[in-house]
């Protein structure tokens, strides 16, 4: 594999790329071995989900630690949280193998440093790149004297203990639960962490297979939870859950198939958790609903407002000792989870909040749930910073509006807000527009894709 390829792989967070053209497992090898260098482990933690590719990978990730002198212990079938569970409770620093809710033939890793800490671009990603660009050219290097052990952990049950613990479910209605597993990594987990509740479950697609066989396992996608939405309906359920691949990842549907904003679901956790710890900070990226910092500040809480990415949730939960952070992706944080992101624990929230009183769940989030959005579009350009340039200057003079660049461009008013980003790895510019309604919604929308697409 020539270095140049290399450079297309590495991402913000993670190693992602089409297998076996873009990396392969002598690659692999050579990541593990990078890690445990720049981790400067003397052991580490690694798991994976269903893909095809991701038990080789994870394998030969974990002989190329081993080979430098460090332990490693293989939990196996995981999801993403699942993996953060082992990295903070065991103490050490993980690595994920999975293309979270991508297509069939990639796989890439999601690494963290001990206590499910953050590895990105500034905190150690950069220097794995440098390591393994050298060994691509120069050959791989010296292993220990001493190798590493390699030995298998199932950590499902403890994890699923250790949510459990975090949220009362024993006194709630008993509730009937469609989850959609897309054939991922929920199929794995679900029926543990829900097995014994006031649960009645109605499983979709839990069986494990990395080729997606009944739709994409990426929720955001509304394509994709067109059948959740039918079995809702059809069996009389009170909530709809639907997991992406990894199943770090959690989004809901009412009683009557209707999706349920991501947003709401954050104000909603936030006023839980604040009930909790009376205060507390609660982060949300710029993208989420004026709702939040609304209930936020409702509760008697603290809302700090981030950029949009894991790696900046996380840093602002550790700076400020946030208790709850929530993106418009429906990534949800925990301080209890060692401020790492899991939609199971966000899940588990809203059962016991819907099951706690007797309304359903359009009901419920409606408080939560206060303003008209147009959900993210995308618009391909040739020139990102051109057509963002453009917009700018287009809203500069406007009177009542305030700009801001914390990510991408963002233009508020008293009745609206749209926020223009450009994404990192494809030519376009992503719009989110919020309003107190729908015809101001379309009208904005309307306005700046006209300038974007122009």
């Amino acid at each position: 594999m020539a270095v140049a390829d290399l450079s297309q792989i590495v991402k913000a967070y993670d190693v992602r790329g089409v297998v076996p053209d873009q990396w392969d497992e002598s690659l692999a090898e050579l990541f593990g071995a990078a890690f445990a260098q720049v981790t400067d482990a003397s052991a580490i933690v690694v798991g994976h989900d269903m893909r095809p590719s991701s038990p080789g990978l994870t394998r030969a990730f974990a002989r190329g630690a081993a080979a430098l002198g460090v332990d490693v212990t293989e939990i196996g079938l995981c999801s993403t949280d699942q993996l953060y569970f082992a990295s903070g409770q065991l103490g050490l620093p993980g690595a994920m193998f999975t293309a979270s809710h991508n297509p069939a033939q990639y796989n890439g890793i999601k690494m963290c440093r001990a206590g499910a800490a953050p590895v990105g671009q500034d905190t150690g990603l950069s220097e794995i790149r440098a390591l393994v660009e050298g060994w691509v050219a120069t050959g791989a290097p010296e292993p220990a004297a001493t190798p590493g052990t390699i030995t298998g952990q199932d950590v499902l049950a403890d994890y699923a203990a250790h949510l459990r613990s975090l949220v009362d479910l024993g006194g709630i209605r008993r509730l009937k639960v469609v989850v959609d597993a897309g054939n991922g990594m929920g199929g794995h987990t679900v029926p543990t962490v829900l097995d014994g509740l006031p649960v009645d479950l109605v499983p979709m697609y839990f069986e494990l297979d990395g080729t997606f066989p009944n739709h994409e396992a990426n929720p955001l996608d509304p394509a994709n939870l067109v059948d959740l939405q039918a079995k809702v309906r059809e069996t009389g359920a009170d909530i709809g859950l639907a997991f992406d691949g990894d199943a770090d990842r959690c989004f809901a549907v009412d009683e009557r198939g209707e999706p349920v904003s991501p947003s709401a679901i954050t104000a909603l956790v936030a006023a839980r958790e604040l009930a909790k710890h009376p205060g507390g900070t609660i982060i949300h990226n710029l993208i989420t609903s004026w709702s939040v910092p609304e209930v936020v500040e409702e509760h008697g809480g603290k809302a700090v407002r981030t950029r949009v990415g894991h790696s900046f949730i996380k840093q602002e939960m550790a700076r400020t000792g946030a208790i709850f952070g929530g993106e418009h992706s429906a990534h949800y944080y925990f301080r209890d989870f060692w401020n790492a992101d899991t939609g199971m624990l966000a899940a588990l929230h809203v059962l016991a909040a819907l099951g706690g009183q007797d309304g359903p769940l359009s009901e419920l989030v409606r408080q939560y749930d206060r303003y008209a959005a147009s959900g993210e579009i995308n618009s391909t350009v040739a020139d990102q910073a051109d057509r963002a340039a453009a917009v700018k200057t287009a809203y500069e003079g406007l009177e009542g509006a305030t700009l801001d660049e914390l990510d991408g461009l963002t233009v508020t008013t008293a009745d609206w807000w749209f926020n223009l980003r450009a994404s990192n790895t494809e030519p376009l510019l992503r719009l989110n527009v919020e309003a107190r309604d729908e015809a101001t919604v379309t009208r904005v929308r309307d306005e700046v894709l006209a300038i974007v697409r122009a």
